[in-house]
């Protein structure tokens, strides 16, 4: 099969009206702060148990088409000696894998940041591809202050993941491209915005000139949203922005526009999700999720760490999935978030 052709069936696999990704690529130190949360140390064994109970949850095929994991998860296998990747296969979810290695400051760009990884991507990319991955995700960040992101750090950044992309395509694999405008902050909606814009205009010119194909794939955005410290916007007003936002920067050729949670809570993401659903219009693009805490965090305070919670847990994450899945279609009212499955 040559690389278009993955490239498409992949697409095909993961691209619908009713689905979305669930994002379990959380590197060490952010699953370390997850499991202390709830009291568990964050051992090999009980990521492996953890990540094992959410891609075996029974029926979350019908709610997610793919599942971002974690460079370790691929090569970690279930109770059973089951890789992990078939695991999801199974459910008809296509497993994919966070190839990006943190980030730091970039120099010459004071509080920009930069991610790293590119080094030796080409033949990482071989062995996960091997190990069942069939694509890949790569984040850049974007701090907001009354100076950033200064003009290099947005040139810098959409540079990376042009870069990225290019790698991705050229090995059959592919590349969801996310990059976030960052909460922290007090700003409001309208600077979120106007960052938001300028963030994707840089990285859709740098995936021009990188030769990206553009129907092959997937971005993963932050919505448009005030700051931490700002007050909360409706679900409307967010969706008006976004839609705005994103009309005027995301080619039509998109096939996917797959939103990060972003520190949002998941009954905060979900009627966003919704809101904007309901006023797409003529889009050309699916409005999906990519999330992470907001889709994990109800299964996570299930589990608690205990192998007689695993069905419980489990149950928490399907109906988290299964309001989203309502949204993706404009159809959640929040009276759901109160009604027994």
């Amino acid at each position: 099969m040559s690389s278009t052709n993955e490239l498409q069936q992949t697409i095909a696999d993961m691209v619908d009206d009713h689905r979305g990704i669930l994002a379990a690529d959380e590197s060490l130190p952010t699953i370390e702060k997850r499991f202390e949360a709830i009291n568990v140390t964050a051992t090999e064994a009980n990521r492996c148990a953890y990540r094992s109970l959410l891609l075996a949850t029974p029926g979350l095929g019908e709610y997610i088409s793919g599942v971002i994991l974690f460079e370790e998860t691929l090569g970690q296998t279930d109770e059973n000696q089951i890789p992990l990747p078939k695991t999801a296969k199974a459910q008809k979810i296509v497993p994919g894998v966070k190839v990006d290695k943190g980030k730091g400051p970039l120099a010459g760009a004071p509080g920009d940041l930069i991610t790293y990884g590119l080094d030796g991507l080409e033949n990482r990319l071989e062995e996960y591809k091997k190990q069942g991955a069939r694509f890949a995700k790569w984040r850049e960040v974007y701090p907001i202050t009354q100076h950033n992101p200064t003009p290099l750090g947005r040139q810098a950044n959409a540079e990376m993941l042009a870069r990225y992309a290019a790698v991705c395509q050229e090995a059959g694999l592919v590349p969801i491209v996310e990059p976030e405008v960052l909460m922290d902050g007090d700003h409001d909606i309208g600077r979120c915005a106007t960052v938001t814009e300028l963030v994707l205009h840089a990285v859709f010119h740098a995936l021009h000139r990188h030769g990206i194909s553009f129907e092959h794939m997937i971005l993963k955005p932050n919505m448009v949203l005030p700051g931490k410290g700002c007050r909360l916007a409706e679900p409307r007003e967010v969706a008006e922005a976004t839609l705005r936002v994103l009309s005027r920067t995301v080619p039509a050729a998109v096939p996917s526009i797959n939103f990060l949670s972003g520190g949002q809570e998941p009954e905060e993401a979900t009627a966003n999700l919704n809101a904007i659903n309901q006023m797409k219009g003529n889009a050309p693009w699916q409005l999906s999720i990519s999330y992470g805490r907001a889709l994990q965090q109800p299964a996570l305070q299930a589990w608690q760490g205990k192998p007689e919670n695993r069905e419980k847990a489990q149950q928490a994450l399907l109906r988290r999935a299964r309001l989203n899945s309502l949204a993706r279609q404009g159809k959640y009212d929040p009276s759901m978030e109160n009604e027994d499955d």
